[in-house]
């Protein structure tokens, strides 16, 4: 299994031990005395970056010619073209890696973006918070050098498709309820570690950003009539847990990676500057054709109950064969915390929650392990306001602009939703060809083995319990 060690880091020599990355840690992963350097705890950490977004302790500016200042940026796999302060708390970052494989023209570059990029990524640019640039970041990424430019709101589509067929089997047979959603890979690495025994629980699917990855090697390598040996497949995740995903030893198809790297919101900006590509006056231009086309369902997955809205539109019309009464299900959509509700499926009551925030999932597993969860379907998200929120979107220091940079950020998605023609997953065309032309069916034998996976027990073993812990 992959090590999470080298993703997050504290820069012993910048930290100040002022512990705000303690406090705002779900798992208590980062150790130490106020005042001193923080170390993190690799076994617990599960990635989430929420320590990265908050730290405020950097390297003085003096500082950035030195040689000292050089060395930290290659550490992190910066780009030297960065011109951001070296902060305490960091991710490591794979840009460089994507910088030369855009120059190698053996490789069939193909990139996906998540749904969290297209509204947040204007931001690196001085654009509003929240300002939608879909056709702008697509018209980037070509100029980039990326020969096919995909979405992983196509691949949440799928999700949909997989995870409510799956839920609805679930349900009609009443086994291993409540089914909890696994596209959240800090969630599924928290579950691993602290509640092995639940995993059953946990929904088969691969993330969407995964089910493309597979899609991309296989169906996309076959249309294009590429050699999936040669396919670079690169993921813009708004999340810094993305790369320990794609690294998982389970993650590949016919011998494959399915997703060979990962980059954040950030380093996709860092990489359009450095191309010195003005993004501001792009023109727009489309995601290419199949695994780019996406529902308004798709769209909703980089918010908090996105997931189970997308799930319900679907759900609800699988079961019933009615068309849903209203798109808008505004008694999903919210902020940090715990929501829960009641949805009236025809004769079914679909007993549904959301968590928002790692932090708060702790007291429906206890009810899940006593066997008095109430819940049929669980969305739980380890940002505070889902993927808008993670901890590779665009960093703001003052607590006042990431509330609104949230908000912003929500009232974008759900904006785009409602553009968009098709708001179900099971009415987007490309998903319809693609189960008619590939897939077969949901659930079939072809999409359980490219889609689905299992998860595996991480729990820490005595040997191993004081093993774990690093600094910078």
């Amino acid at each position: 299994m992959p090590n999470s060690a080298s993703l997050i880091n504290i820069d012993a020599e910048l930290c100040t031990g002022c512990r705000r990355c303690a406090a705002v840690c779900p798992v208590d992963a980062i150790l130490g005395e106020p005042g001193r350097p923080q170390t993190i705890d690799d076994h617990r950490c599960v990635v989430c970056g929420q320590c990265v977004q908050i730290c405020t302790a950097y390297a003085p500016a003096s500082r950035s010619g030195d040689d000292d200042h050089v060395h930290k940026r290659l550490q992190r796999g910066q780009l030297s073209s960065v011109r951001e302060p070296l902060f305490a708390a960091y991710s490591t970052g794979q840009v460089l890696k994507v910088k030369r494989a855009l120059a190698d023209p053996k490789l069939y570059k193909v990139v996906q973006c998540a749904p969290a990029i297209r509204v947040s990524l204007a931001e690196e640019f001085g654009l509003p918070m929240g300002t939608l640039t879909p056709g702008k970041m697509a018209s980037a990424l070509r100029r980039l050098n990326f020969d096919r430019i995909y979405d992983t709101n196509f691949g949440a589509d799928v999700t949909i498709m997989e995870e409510g067929s799956e839920l609805i089997g679930r349900v009609l047979s009443a086994e291993r309820l409540p089914m909890f959603t696994s596209c959240c890979p800090a969630w599924v690495k928290y579950a691993e570690t602290e509640a092995p025994e639940l995993l059953e629980h946990l929904s088969s699917c691969k993330s969407p950003m995964q089910m493309v990855g597979a899609l991309v090697k296989t169906y996309g390598a076959k249309l294009e009539g590429v050699d999936p040996a040669n396919i670079y497949s690169v993921a813009v995740m708004p999340c810094t847990c993305k790369e320990f995903e794609c690294s998982r030893e389970e993650m590949e198809v016919n011998g494959h990676r399915e997703v060979d790297v990962v980059i954040t919101t950030r380093e996709l900006a860092q990489l359009i500057k450095d191309a010195g590509i003005d993004f501001v006056n792009l023109p727009d231009e489309p995601f290419d054709s199949p695994l780019g086309k996406y529902s308004g369902a798709g769209s909703i997955f980089g918010v908090t109950g996105g997931v189970m809205e997308a799930a319900i539109r679907t759900g609800y019309e699988l079961i019933t064969k009615e068309k849903i009464p209203s798109l808008q299900l505004d008694f999903i959509r919210g902020e940090e915390g715990v929501r829960t509700a009641a949805v009236q499926v025809g004769k079914l009551e679909l007993k549904v929650a959301v968590v928002a925030g790692l932090k708060y999932v702790g007291g429906i597993l206890k009810q899940v392990q006593e066997g008095t969860c109430p819940y049929h379907f669980i969305e739980v998200m380890a940002c505070p306001e889902g993927c808008v929120s993670g901890g590779g979107q665009p960093k703001l220091l003052l607590e006042t602009l990431r509330k609104q940079a949230y908000q912003a950020r929500k009232s974008s998605v759900y904006r785009h939703d409602h553009q968009q023609q098709v708001r179900k997953s099971h009415e987007n065309p490309a998903i319809i060809k693609l189960y008619e032309d590939f897939l077969g069916e949901p659930l079939g034998h072809v999409s359980h083995n490219l889609l689905h996976t299992a998860f595996h027990s991480r729990k820490r073993t005595a040997s191993h319990s004081h093993s774990n812990v690093k600094e910078d």
